[in-house]
């Protein structure tokens, strides 16, 4: 995954399931990764506008999964990325879905593994709810950040699915 450009400010957030990397261009919260890069020529903010609202939403969100996020974004990727990741927000917490079913959502029913692919390019992890996203049968998959907080990130959203019982 690249890094975004023009990146203005980041922050370390903490998180109960470890630390995670934001960083925001003039736009908006750009990055928003576990075990994130060190990002060590972006100047530390923490006050900037759009990490300071990531960090509160975030915080409520530890605490209230249903909250919903409004920090503006500055995703930056392809169009068909864009529409993936846009497509993503749909999901509510506790909600998941398949990979197909976004490429369907999307209008490119055949693109499922394009889909994956753009998943896993997904700059925001928990804003752009990326883990929401499961395989066809039911069982998670790939996690930039590890099938273990893929599965912890739903129980916390109290995600219904036949695999929670065995997680």
């Amino acid at each position: 995954m690249s890094l975004p450009q023009g990146l203005i400010a980041r922050t370390l957030l903490p998180s109960p399931l470890g630390p995670l990397t934001a960083a925001a261009t003039a736009k908006g919260l750009a990055l928003l990764w576990f075990d994130g890069p060190p990002l060590d020529d972006v100047p530390e903010a923490p006050d900037q506008p759009w990490l300071a609202q990531a960090a509160n939403e975030l915080a409520r969100y530890w605490l209230q999964p249903q909250t919903p996020f409004s920090v503006p974004l500055d995703l930056q990727g392809t169009a068909f990325q864009q529409s993936v990741w846009q497509a993503l927000t749909t999901i509510g917490p506790g909600r998941t879905c398949a990979y197909a079913d976004i490429a369907r959502q999307i209008g490119r029913p055949a693109a499922v593994r394009a889909v994956g692919a753009a998943n896993g390019a997904n700059p925001v992890a928990l804003i752009v709810p990326c883990h929401r996203v499961i395989g066809a049968n039911g069982t998670l998959t790939g996690y930039a950040a590890g099938v273990e907080r893929k599965a912890a990130l739903l129980r916390h959203e109290a995600a219904q699915a036949d695999w929670l019982a065995s997680a």
